[in-house]
């Protein structure tokens, strides 16, 4: 089952890269060439004509200015317990299971530390948006004991990243950000929406229940939602009533 929702999210985030060629969007990385546009839980990202996957140690760079013959590139020490990497503006932003590391990515042959910032030993997806990132921490099987809490971190200094606010969450998966819009998967629990016009005031403004959801990419109004049961589609025009527009239902086995 979770093969088959894997295969489901990467053709999702596939066909959002290939829209993405001309197109800018809230979460995609300001930078020219093709960008995809995934989610907080993946392994890989696209940026121009670079593509970057991430294992539990490493990061892997491919040159793909021509598709048909990459070129197999750097490989970065990233530590242990790599989980996620987000491209936003010229920096990577990879998740871990103790702390988000922040790249800075000029030159994408070669990305170099900029800083970390540290929490308790968790799962850890990442999203960014202008100065702040929002990590999600949850406990778990890989994630030993960790906390259930959605952090909002300042890096309007990259150097420095700090800790704005923390929120109490019942078991945070992926997340996504559109302007003022934060979309957060509960898993089990369901989908929460909140307004996050002041990020050190997050207004939930609706709940879901009922989604067990995984992972979420936003884009021109349309949410892309990994549950356990299938992919979703939801307008968000109105951040207090998402749409339900489709599902592609998958059977659980």
């Amino acid at each position: 089952m979770f093969k088959q929702l894997f295969v489901l999210s990467q053709l999702c985030l596939a066909t959002l890269w290939l829209g993405s060629c001309s197109m800018d969007s809230s979460n995609a990385p300001v930078s020219p060439g093709n960008n995809g546009i995934g989610g907080s839980m993946a392994r890989f990202a696209v940026v121009g004509n670079h593509l970057y996957t991430v294992n539990n140690t490493s990061l892997q760079i491919y040159d793909i200015s021509q598709p048909a013959d990459p070129i197999k590139g750097n490989v970065v020490k990233l530590g242990v317990g790599i989980e996620t990497i987000f491209p936003y503006a010229n920096q990577l932003f990879i998740g871990s299971q103790t702390g988000m590391h922040i790249y800075d990515n000029q030159n994408p042959d070669r990305p170099t530390l900029v800083s970390r910032y540290d929490h308790v030993q968790s799962c850890d997806p990442v999203v960014v948006q202008g100065n702040y990132a929002y990590v999600t921490l949850r406990d778990g099987n890989t994630c030993r004991t960790g906390q259930n809490l959605l952090d909002v971190v300042d890096i309007s200094n990259l150097s420095a990243p700090k800790l704005v606010q923390s929120y109490p969450m019942k078991h945070p998966h992926g997340l996504g950000i559109d302007g003022d819009i934060l979309f957060v998967c509960e898993g089990q629990f369901g989908l929460k929406v909140f307004d996050a016009s002041d990020p050190a005031n997050l207004v939930q403004t609706q709940f879901i229940p009922g989604v067990k959801s995984y992972d979420v990419i936003p884009h021109n109004q349309v949410l892309l939602l990994t549950g356990e049961d299938g992919l979703y589609q939801y307008r968000y025009t109105d951040p207090q009533h998402l749409e339900l527009l489709s599902k592609i239902p998958v059977a659980v086995q």
